[in-house]
């Protein structure tokens, strides 16, 4: 047992002070607080803190500038309609010499209704464009409904959102506030476990086939058994991406609390990160660190059959494709989390701790579904784990041309004959 802790402790120290954690951590954690002050940087960017944008009006009508102007700038206070009095094309070159940054010719066409052309010396931002071309669409509604001898009010109500209430006959199921707040918390789940798996997973394969090319294994498992070896490998870089993920947690934990109201009833709200429920954070803690083992013993197992660093991006993308599969089928079932899909893949286990986790968050399920999903996740991680001690045994003792799937068998011999 000191051996794995020797191993144990050597994998996790090394990972965590290489240039690579380093490098990446810092570029998460200005992720995370670039996310925590999205509004703010938003607001910098989109300049709302500078002048507003002038857009010229031409009103050859004479009668729609006054409502236009105060529609557009209610809908959009970054612009300011400014009217035009000299010739349209003396607002052509105001514009081309940016005293404007868009010119509105605006008329009436032969049914009395508003028209307009826009010009700019670009149309690559086209929000303006939008909001300049709606605000003139309801003028053309509400002028046409007055033409008509239509009542305004009543026309309103007609266009008015339908009362469509949802109920759910089931007692135990789920409504739909439940489930929105159960939304951030998968949302955050899928993410991390689906780059976890294929960040960390591969640098698990890398690592064991660096330690193969370079000769190291000989002398590793020499002192230790290939199977003390191999977990304490697992486990290392296990804490090594949880020292990662609770940096990152941490950090942006702190930075939503210290602008919570700002961030409640806008983006946290957006987002579903708003009173989660508690048994729903322990069950995807639970399945979150039962995946990561799964897909880890699996990555060193197929990473002890390579020899060449180079050929371990080959040999893990049956794994790449299961947890994108996985990610896929969760993706769908946020739409139908009841599908017959999503309810098998929930029970098969590389599919579990991503399609299981968003079942329990999106429904009420019995606790006999999630506990014999947890018993399946552990019960293949032992299968997994024995046919993985034996094929890592043998498999770092092939040198030569290795690398495709064939070679387990080859592994497993070698590994019979070591005993």
């Amino acid at each position: 047992m000191n051996k794995f802790w020797i191993i144990f402790s050597h994998t996790y120290l090394e990972k965590v002070k290489s240039k690579t954690f380093l490098i990446t951590t810092a570029l998460l954690l200005l992720t995370v607080a670039a996310a925590a002050n999205f509004q703010t940087i938003a607001g910098f960017f989109s300049g709302e803190d500078e002048e507003r944008d002038k857009i010229a009006i031409i009103d050859n009508s004479d009668l729609l500038f006054g409502s236009y102007k105060q529609s557009v700038e209610s809908a959009n206070d970054s612009l300011e309609l400014i009217p035009f009095t000299d010739l349209e094309e003396a607002g052509k070159t105001a514009v081309q010499e940016e005293k404007y940054a868009a010119l509105v010719v605006m008329d009436m066409d032969a049914d009395a209704l508003p028209e307009a052309t826009y010009f700019a010396n670009n149309i690559t931002d086209s929000s303006t464009q939008a909001d300049l071309e709606e605000q003139l669409q309801y003028m053309k509604v509400a002028m046409s409904i007055e033409q008509a001898g239509f009542d305004e009010q009543a026309v309103q109500e007609i266009y008015a959102p339908v009362n469509f209430e949802t109920v759910a006959l089931d007692e135990d199921a789920k409504t739909l506030e439940e489930m929105f707040q159960a939304q951030g918390i998968i949302y955050v789940m899928l993410f991390f476990m689906y780059m976890v798996v294929i960040l960390y997973g591969q640098m698990i394969a890398q690592d064991v086939a660096n330690e193969k090319s370079s000769r190291v294994m000989e002398i590793l498992i020499s002192s230790a058994s290939p199977v003390t070896h191999m977990f304490a490998k697992i486990f290392g870089v296990a804490l090594v991406g949880l020292t990662q993920i609770l940096l990152l947690v941490g950090v942006g934990y702190a930075l939503i609390s210290s602008r919570k109201e700002e961030l409640v009833g806008s983006f946290l709200d957006t987002v579903g990160l708003v009173d989660i429920p508690v048994d729903l954070v322990i069950y995807a803690i639970i399945f979150f660190l039962l995946g990561y083992t799964l897909y880890a013993t699996l990555a060193a197992m197929l990473g002890s059959l390579v020899s060449r660093s180079e050929d371990v991006g080959q040999l893990i993308m049956p794994m790449i494709i299961l947890i994108v599969i996985a990610f896929l089928v969760a993706m769908y079932g946020l739409g139908a989390p009841e599908s017959r899909i999503v309810t098998i893949s929930s029970f098969i286990p590389f599919f579990t701790p991503m399609v299981m986790i968003l079942r329990i968050g999106m429904l009420n399920l019995p606790l006999w579904e999630i506990g014999l999903s947890i018993a399946i996740l552990i019960v293949s991680i032992i299968i997994l784990g024995l046919i993985g001690a034996r094929v890592y045994k043998g498999g770092v003792l092939m040198y030569g041309r290795t690398g495709s799937l064939k070679d387990f068998t080859k592994a497993i011999r070698l590994s019979k004959k070591e005993k």
